[in-house]
């Protein structure tokens, strides 16, 4: 890039939630450390709720979602506020593209999530360079695309799901909004509409290194115009570090306990503490969680258990006092430093994308506990894809008791577990696959370097 001497400025448009802004800002963050501009655009709503590093080198703009106040848990349903996100969220980014001409800024490209397929009808009305940005599994969208194609009737009969490229799938290893479509059909549709128009769009990209899904990578490249893989998005710190100062990702709903949970890591013995995460979104009911509390203190390993604020009265009373000299219960963790920890033995994860590839990117097992969206899918592939884990079974109540959670994680941190140990010699491979891959030279690293060429020529 440094023989370029035009400076290509992105206008990056996130899905308003936590889970697609990480990535999407961290892409950005590789723009600019290549010479790049980036103008990052959030919700007027979620820019007044996030704690955004004043040390930044990206440039922040805001849209509308129609929910300046409240966001979108202010509204009337998924439906209404998915509607308002298109109508005002089109609105209010032609604005601002039309402002930001105006001041004398030249758009090279829009780089949009793949949710949002209204924002690649308002570049293309300005005509400038669209690319859209998926942040899920190459697995997860080729069930969206054959849903969308008419290829995979919904709901499913029964029978197990075969498609190009993937292992075979029962029923409920799709994404929940295939297996149980009416649960939410507002998002079911968001999801599989998400290829309305993508044959339009000039770039596709993938928040996936080539190595992990090489095989539906391919079969992608002959569907659409320019897939290129781009992640791992994680921070610098934990892959090349090549990025200064990039420790993390820089915007956050929540503010994390983290002298508390690191304070406490650190009088952990090596590879000893079972870390409980279920992400930013899922909402766990109280039997489930008194299951979890059960099998934890049952499996007499050290844990660090994140317990929302909102959810904390469903933890037995006598959890937290029982347990003190065993475990630490949070409201929010330092994800990211928690997993690089090295009293950490493995993840108990929702298997939020997000979540997948940190654990991915530092090695760590992990135990599956999928609650929806995407998580069953990325479940099947933690544990018969990249053999990089296990996955809890659920009872006809759709719960994961406690002896199947004690059972996956005596599989993974008792010494002398064969299955254990290949579990941990598969993360260790694929962390250095993903260092690999967004480091000097690698594969994502050069498809970053192609696209920018191509806009400065």
């Amino acid at each position: 890039m440094a023989s370029n001497t035009k400076v290509v400025h992105a206008l990056v448009l996130p899905y308003p939630s936590q889970g697609h802004i990480n990535p999407l800002l961290q892409f950005c963050k590789r723009l600019v450390s290549k010479g790049a501009k980036a103008t990052f655009v959030n919700s007027v709503f979620l820019s007044k709720s996030m704690h955004a590093d004043p040390k930044s080198s990206i440039n922040f703009e805001t849209i509308s979602d129609g929910y300046d106040e409240g966001g979108w848990l202010s509204a009337e349903s998924a439906e209404i506020y998915l509607d308002n996100l298109r109508t005002v969220g089109s609105k209010t980014l032609s604005e601002l593209i039309k402002k930001l001409q105006d001041n004398g800024q030249v758009i090279d490209v829009v780089i949009y999530d793949s949710f949002l397929t209204w924002a690649l009808d308002v570049a293309k009305e300005f005509g400038i360079v669209a690319a859209a940005f998926f942040t899920q599994t190459c697995a997860v969208n080729s069930v969206y695309y054959h849903v969308y194609n008419g290829l995979l009737p919904v709901p499913l009969s029964g029978s197990p799901v075969s498609l190009p490229e993937l292992p075979v799938l029962q029923p409920e290893e799709t994404p929940s909004f295939v297996y149980r479509p009416e649960d939410n059909p507002a998002f079911r549709d968001l999801l599989v509409n998400q290829f309305c128009n993508v044959d339009q769009t000039d770039w596709v990209f993938l928040n996936i290194f080539d190595k992990l899904e090489e095989n539906l990578l391919n079969w992608m490249g002959k569907l659409w115009r320019r897939v290129r893989t781009v992640g791992p998005t994680v921070p610098s710190m934990y892959l090349d570090k090549r990025l200064a100062d990039d420790t993390g990702y820089g915007i956050h709903l929540s503010k994390p306990e983290s002298s508390l949970c690191m304070n406490w890591l650190n009088r952990q013995e090596t590879g000893s503490v079972v870390y409980v995460s279920f992400g930013s979104w899922s909402q766990i009911n109280e039997v489930q969680i008194e299951e979890i509390a059960s099998a934890l203190k049952q499996s007499g390993f050290k844990f660090l258990w994140v317990v929302r604020a909102f959810e904390k009265e469903k933890l037995p009373k006598t959890f937290t006092e029982e347990t003190s000299d065993q475990g630490l219960v949070v409201t929010w963790s330092p994800q990211l430093e928690v997993l690089a920890h090295e009293s950490l033995g493995c993840f108990v994860t929702h298997c939020g994308f997000n979540s997948v590839l940190e654990a991915l990117c530092l090695g760590v097992p992990m135990v599956a506990a999928p609650v929806w969206t995407d998580q069953p899918t990325n479940a099947k592939l933690i544990e018969d894809v990249w053999g990089v884990g296990i996955r809890t079974k659920k009872d006809e109540q759709g719960i994961v008791r406690k002896e199947s959670l004690v059972s996956c994680l005596e599989e993974i941190m008792e010494e002398g577990s064969e299955k254990g140990k290949l579990i941990k010699e598969n993360a260790a491979k694929w962390k250095n696959l993903a260092k690999e891959a967004i480091d000097e030279g690698g594969s994502s690293d050069k498809n970053i370097d192609d696209f920018l060429a191509d806009l400065a020529s």
